[in-house]
Order: C-alpha cells, then sequence, then structure tokens
C-alpha cells in the first residue's frame, strides 16, 4: 500500500548531470526513470518538476552579466529541455507523459492548467510541469511549490543529493546531524535551506509537507513511498 496517493516530485537539474560537468547523463536519467516506473506501477500519480541548473541558472547568468529576466527566461527553457529528456526516458520504460509548460511553445509542450495535468494524472500519466511558473524572479522551487498545491498533492517530495535535512550542511560540517522530522517554523528559525523561502512559505500556508531525500541512491523513491523513514518530513 503506497504511502501517498499523489506526489509532485521535484528534481534538481545538477542531479541530471551526473559524472559528468553539465548537461544530462543518459545513465542517470534511465535510473531516475526507473524509479518513477517502480512507484507509478503502485498506482502512485506522479507530477514532476525538474530545475535547469545543470544547463543554464538564470540567477548565476545574472552574475556574469546577463539580464535577470533573460536569464530566468534561458533557465525556464533549459528545464524544459530537462522535462523533455525525461519524458523520453519514461517512453522508454513504458510510461505514458505529458510535458506541460508554463509558456507557450506548442509543439513541444502543451500550456499548462490545473485541470489538464489533474485530468492526465487521472489517466495514470505522470506530468511533467516545466519552464517554473513562467514568471522571472522565482526559482524551480517556487514552481514546484505552486504546482504540488495545484494539483493538490498529497507532499512535495525533493529528491536531492543529500538524505534529508542536517543541522548544517552535512557535506561542510562532518559534526552536521539529521532530522527524521522538522517543522516549517523550526526551518525559518533556525535559518536552514530546505527550499528558498518564497517556496517553503507557500507550503507552509498552503499545508504541503515535503520529503526531503536522497533520489540519486537508486530504489530510494520506492522506499519513501513504501514509508521506511530515510529521509526528513518537513511539516506544520
Amino acid at each position: 500500500m503506497a504511502r501517498f496517493k499523489r506526489i509532485l516530485l521535484k528534481l534538481s537539474g545538477e542531479s541530471l548531470m551526473g559524472e559528468q560537468h553539465y548537461g544530462i547523463d543518459e545513465h542517470r536519467l534511465a535510473e531516475y526513470a526507473e524509479q518513477i516506473k517502480e512507484i507509478h506501477d503502485l498506482g502512485v500519480e506522479i507530477g514532476i518538476v525538474i530545475g535547469g541548473g545543470n544547463i543554464f541558472r538564470g540567477l548565476s547568468g545574472a552574475g556574469r552579466g546577463f539580464d535577470r529576466v533573460k536569464g530566468d527566461q534561458m533557465g525556464m527553457l533549459a528545464t524544459v529541455i530537462n522535462s523533455l529528456g525525461l519524458s523520453s526516458a519514461l517512453a522508454a520504460v513504458g510510461i505514458k507523459s505529458r510535458v506541460l509548460t508554463a509558456i507557450r511553445m506548442e509543439p513541444i509542450g502543451e500550456f499548462y492548467t490545473k485541470w489538464k495535468a489533474i485530468e492526465a494524472l487521472e489517466q495514470g500519466e505522470v506530468v511533467i510541469m516545466s519552464a517554473g511558473t513562467g514568471n522571472p524572479y522565482f526559482t524551480t522551487d517556487t514552481g514546484s511549490s505552486l504546482r504540488g498545491i495545484e494539483i493538490e498533492a498529497d507532499v512535495m517530495m525533493k529528491g536531492t543529493r543529500v538524505d534529508g535535512v542536517y543541522t548544517a550542511d552535512p557535506e561542510k560540517d562532518p559534526t552536521a546531524t539529521k532530522f527524521d522530522d522538522i517543522t516549517f517554523d523550526e526551518i525559518y528559525n533556525r535559518g536552514l535551506k530546505v527550499m528558498d523561502l518564497t517556496a517553503t512559505t507557500m507550503c507552509k500556508e498552503n499545508d504541503l509537507p515535503i520529503y526531503v531525500f536522497n533520489m540519486d541512491v537508486r530504489g530510494n523513491l520506492r522506499r519513501v513511498i513504501d514509508g521506511e523513514p530515510i529521509g526528513t518530513l518537513v511539516h506544520k
């Protein structure tokens, strides 16, 4: 019995690089597709938002002289490239998916609406929602919060390179300890960086819990759905 019926899975663009320094690692992409197939076969309805940092990140582009609005738009297009890649990988393992975009770009993807997304989910399709919110100055974290709330997901599952939320960055501080669960208020008070402040606030105000786990360990997505305590639950 799956722990959640409908999820919003937030994937990191950087994780798609795998062992590379740029772009998409086809082996990592195939692993992600297999993990998604595992829980899809359990009957879980899956919405996905992917970042674009493996190709272009708008904020860092602004630091290199790009206009911020144009830089963010370039970042949105990077998320569409990643979404198309994941859609192709899902098709290769026999899973039907639909790419929806926050800005019009037919025939690359269909223009996003809440009702179109929910209808596809109820039909058993994996729905990949790309181009962020369609607006500059908003991250894909905020985009995933918005989409998770809109599609009425039970939880946002944030797949990262670390296995949960820690008291400090475990890659920099060996004494950092992991939380099994933590409240949104504790996240604020401790100044922890789970997602950006806008995204976290949206989840808190709309009672969308976040489950942070390491997506790069094969099988972890299924373990979370099965109820194994391998990550951190962020809740009200």
